[in-house]
This record gives C-alpha cells, sequence and structure tokens, in this order.
C-alpha cells in the first residue's frame, strides 16, 4: 500500500483538450441520446399497447429496450456535462455506480440475447411444442433471472473494488470502467484479478455456448424446411444475429482496454470506449423495427391511428 492516498475523485483525462470542439462533440451525443430515446421508446411504447405484439418474443425485446434506455442513463448525462464542462472529475461514488449502470447493462443485454435465441430455437425446431414450453411463468422467468444474475455478479465486483486503495487517481478514459481503476489500485488487487477473469468466462460460457448452439440447430433445421419456412426463419432470426454481432465489438473493446493503446490516435481510442454503450442502444432499435414485419406494422397502424384523431 506504498504511497497510497485517500482519494475522493478521479479525473476523466481522455475529454483532453478539445477546446471548441467541444460544442459539436456535444451536439453529436445529444442528437445520438435523443435518437436513443425517441427509438427504444416507441417500440417499447408499440409492444406494449398493441395487443398483437404480447407474444414472447416481443416480450424478450421488450425487455431488451428497457435495459438499452437504463444503460444510456449511465453514460450519456454524465457524457453531455463533461464535455461542456471545464473541469473532468468524477466523485467515487458517482463513478462506481456508473461502472455498476454499464456493467449490469451489458451483462443482461448478453443474457437477453442468449433468452432471444433460445425462444427462436423453441419456436423453430419444436413449433407444435412452443405453447407449452413457454408458458407465462417461464416467459417471466426468463426476463427477470438475466437482470438478478446481472445485478449480483456486479455487486460483488463493485464490492471488491470498493476495499480498493490508490496511488493515483488519473482515467485515461471519458467514462469510468473497473479495471481502469483496479489499475490504479496500490493494494492487493488478487481478486479482482480472478473476478475479472471468472465472469467474463463464466458469461460467455452461459450465454454465447446457449446462443451458438440454438443457431446452428435453426441453421439445420432450415436448410431441411421448404423455401417458406427457411425465408419466415430467416426473416425472425437476422436482427438477432445481427445484433448478437454487434455485441462482439464490446468484446473486443474489452479485450483491447486490457493492452496499452498510447499508439492509438485519441480520437480512436475514445471511439473504441464508447462503442458499447452508443451502438447496441442505437443499432437495436432501428434494427428490429426495420426488420420485424409485425413491430414494422404495429408502427404504421399507431401512427396512422394517431394522424387520423
Amino acid at each position: 500500500m506504498e504511497n497510497s492516498t485517500h482519494f475522493k475523485v478521479f479525473r476523466l483525462v481522455a475529454y483532453g483538450d478539445i477546446g471548441q470542439l467541444k460544442y459539436f462533440y456535444f451536439a453529436v451525443v445529444t442528437v445520438l441520446y435523443f435518437v436513443i430515446i425517441l427509438a427504444n421508446t416507441l417500440l417499447i411504447g408499440v409492444i406494449c399497447i398493441e395487443r398483437s405484439l404480447h407474444e414472447p418474443v416481443y416480450l424478450f425485446l421488450c425487455a431488451l429496450f428497457v435495459n438499452q434506455l437504463y444503460g444510456s442513463t449511465g453514460l450519456f448525462p454524465a457524457l453531455m456535462f463533461y464535455l461542456l464542462s471545464d473541469t473532468h472529475d468524477i466523485s467515487l461514488l458517482y463513478c462506481y455506480l456508473q461502472i455498476y449502470v454499464l456493467y449490469t447493462c451489458a451483462l443482461t443485454e448478453f443474457s437477453n440475447l442468449a433468452v432471444m435465441s433460445y425462444d427462436r430455437y423453441i419456436s423453430i425446431c419444436y413449433p407444435l411444442q412452443y405453447n407449452n414450453i413457454m408458458t407465462p411463468k417461464i416467459i417471466s422467468s426468463l426476463i427477470l433471472l438475466p437482470q438478478v444474475y446481472s445485478f449480483f455478479i456486479n455487486a460483488i465486483i463493485i464490492s471488491l473494488s470498493l476495499r480498493l486503495q490508490f496511488c493515483g487517481n488519473i482515467l485515461d478514459t471519458v467514462y469510468c470502467d473497473n479495471y481502469s481503476i483496479v489499475k490504479l489500485a496500490c493494494s492487493n488487487t488478487t481478486l479482482n484479478n480472478i473476478w475479472g477473469l471468472v465472469v467474463p468466462a463464466l458469461s460467455f460460457s452461459c450465454t454465447k455456448c446457449p446462443t451458438i448452439y440454438s443457431y446452428v440447430r435453426i441453421l439445420q433445421i432450415c436448410l431441411k424446411s421448404s423455401k417458406e419456412t427457411k425465408q419466415k426463419a430467416f426473416n425472425t432470426c437476422i436482427p438477432h444475429i445481427a445484433s448478437l454481432l454487434n455485441l462482439f465489438g464490446c468484446l473486443f473493446v474489452i479485450i483491447q482496454g486490457r493492452y496499452d493503446t498510447a499508439h492509438l490516435p485519441p480520437i480512436l481510442h475514445t471511439i473504441l470506449l464508447v462503442y458499447f454503450p452508443i451502438c447496441p442502444p442505437l443499432f437495436n432499435p432501428i434494427m428490429y423495427g426495420i426488420r420485424m414485419v409485425n413491430i414494422r406494422q404495429a408502427c404504421k397502424k399507431l401512427l396512422g391511428r394517431h394522424t387520423k384523431t
């Protein structure tokens, strides 16, 4: 614990000296945040209002969109504030709160996509048994369990970080992340490092392996089916697969964050940092709104009803 100090704030230096560009960046971030809120809220409203969408696949989508709104609140308000602020200090309490919100959002999103792949697997591979398997009790459990699991796992991450003593308070990021904080610690970080390896491995095995298996089985069924069945299956699965591929960008960001990125241009480094908090909540509602016919028709129906009144 040599040269450790009780810091009350961390300093986010990735903002740097951006000068008058801060107003441009602020405008871009504000527009993105507005689009994310509008798109996700619109689809949540459509799914809740339109009774024809009260089916498991759309309820899981609704949970995904709610989670994305939750995660966006962990980044955008702070990002907008610090872009215009002359000081970039963040309190320890808010820093840990931001980590908790962003990490629970990320883990819940991985779990939600695994649940959605399981739903498509049952729907396509066992269509006659679908209603018997996907009962209201099972649906409620599949919506709630990813959130409970994520909140519990990340509560442990935060509790391990809270006990640390720090030798510095400079974070080369635009928001708080747990790995950057652990690197500043003077105290023993063995438990943090072990947990930091166990959680990704556990999360991958619990979410990605079932997801990959589900889509492999779906592909096998599709190859043996009629052209019409193939088309229907691909139309429902393509948005899920696209969301999954987009989310793999998050894994790249996590991996690159554990290596020296000083050789990267500052703007590229910042883009990698904000990729996950921005891209999935922006990309997913647009993808599902465009690709899923029932959602698109429900949106047109509700908007048409609104314009008539």
